[in-house]
């Protein structure tokens, strides 16, 4: 059962024990098992790799029985810090129609006021939240964390990603992230779930367009994990309502990043006999036995129920549901990162399939050229860009990023 420990005095009980049994236990069994290359969940890990996704997934599954080890920042308030360029962004309930209505009114949420955070490329002038500059690219990240964990805040691990565009990739001078409201459920106050974030998402783009001033042409939008199914959602209403005549829609981005994105929330691949969901545990720190992932699924399709993660295009584009219609025609030029180890693979394969159908494979900047452009690291584990330990496939994904974004500026 998730977040059996949550309250004091059992947290602390819970939490001395995880880490007494982790440092006489565990740690020393996995030194041991880790020194053979037979015995590592891939050959070709070297032995710290393995050693640092056993810890992962170690605190993972242990957040999911305590909740968060500390309080952290999110959406109701600005979390200040050494070099956190925190801002307020506008409600844009203006913008809302069509499904993203229905939906919202189903689960009874609206646009509301939240912050966002400005990163700055080492060594910037550029005042925070300032007009772009002449042909100036910027990056809207958009975090991971299953919707119901981690933050758009620099001091989060996720802030990793925006951290090394701003270093590999030099046309972007400044990354903009929105804190948006996590989704929670039983045994907590159930609150937040879908659209609450593509609402919040929405709004934080059109805080860039409308307020800052940039041009969407000028605009990337990355996500990773749960952020990468949002960045799709966003894309996805951003393309498909751009010509709907109760509302004015900012027009799409140019391109999207997708970083292991989460884009079958239902059991469609989980189930298949040998897939990844199953071949990969091992060599992944997702898949919590425990219940974690049933947890953030419940959480985020709240009202809308476990059968909206099979048959919704924009909760699981990359579902096998016979019930799902599904297209990318409108997409912009599309980048995507999967990692050959991780769980999620088979689905993102799916997702990368289906988009090249739509739109052909290539880097799309070049007359009648394919939209979508493909990475796949053999050895990569779910969102391995977060981990500077996960060397060298996370420097060459971002040099690869770079040399993809640079094509177009």
């Amino acid at each position: 059962m998730p977040y059996a420990f949550r309250n004091q005095p059992l947290k602390g009980l819970y939490l001395t024990y995880q880490l007494l049994a982790t440092l006489f236990v565990r740690f020393p069994l996995w030194v041991l098992l880790a020194i053979p290359r037979s015995l590592r969940p891939k050959k070709t890990w070297t032995f710290k790799r393995t050693l640092m996704t056993k810890i992962v997934r170690t605190v993972i599954n242990t957040t999911t029985q305590t909740g968060p080890f500390t309080t952290l920042p999110d959406h109701l308030a600005i979390t200040p810090g050494v070099d956190v360029n925190g801002v307020w962004i506008g409600a844009a309930n203006h913008l809302v129609t069509g499904d993203l209505k229905v939906w919202a009114k189903i689960a009874n949420v609206q646009s509301v006021r939240l912050p966002g955070y400005w990163i700055h490329k080492k060594g910037s002038t550029i005042k925070v939240a300032s007009p772009p500059r002449p042909g100036e690219k910027i990056v809207y990240a958009l975090h991971g964390g299953a919707y119901i964990r981690l933050s758009a805040h620099p001091t989060d691990p996720t802030a990793a990603i925006a951290k090394g565009l701003l270093q590999h990739v030099g046309p972007v001078k400044r990354v903009f992230s929105i804190e948006y409201r996590l989704a929670s459920g039983k045994p907590f106050k159930v609150a937040h779930p879908f659209p609450t974030q593509l609402l919040d998402a929405l709004a934080g783009y059109n805080y860039l367009v409308n307020v800052v001033g940039f041009s969407p042409e000028d605009i990337i939008i990355e996500g990773d994990s749960a952020g990468a199914n949002l960045a799709h959602a966003l894309t996805r209403y951003l393309t498909e309502y751009q010509d709907a005549e109760d509302i004015k829609l900012p027009a799409p981005p140019s391109a999207v990043i997708l970083l292991s994105p989460w884009v079958d929330i239902g059991t469609t691949h989980e189930s298949l006999p040998n897939g990844s969901a199953k071949k990969f545990l091992a060599s992944d720190y997702l898949g919590n036995p425990d219940g974690g992932t049933v947890y953030a699924k419940d959480a985020f399709t709240g009202p809308h129920g476990r059968g909206a993660a099979d048959t919704n295009p924009y909760i699981s584009p990359a579902s096998l549901h016979p019930g799902l219609k599904v297209d990318f025609k409108k997409f912009p030029r599309t980048f995507i990162v999967g990692g050959g180890a991780e769980v999620l693979i088979d689905s993102i394969r799916t997702l990368k399939n289906r988009m090249i159908k739509d739109l052909g494979e290539g880097n799309g900047v070049k007359e009648g050229e394919g939209k979508v452009r493909y990475l796949e690291a053999p050895d990569g584990i779910h969102d391995y860009v977060i981990f500077p330990w996960h060397e060298p496939e996370r420097t060459n994904t971002l040099k690869e990023i770079n040399k993809w974004v640079t094509m177009s500026s």
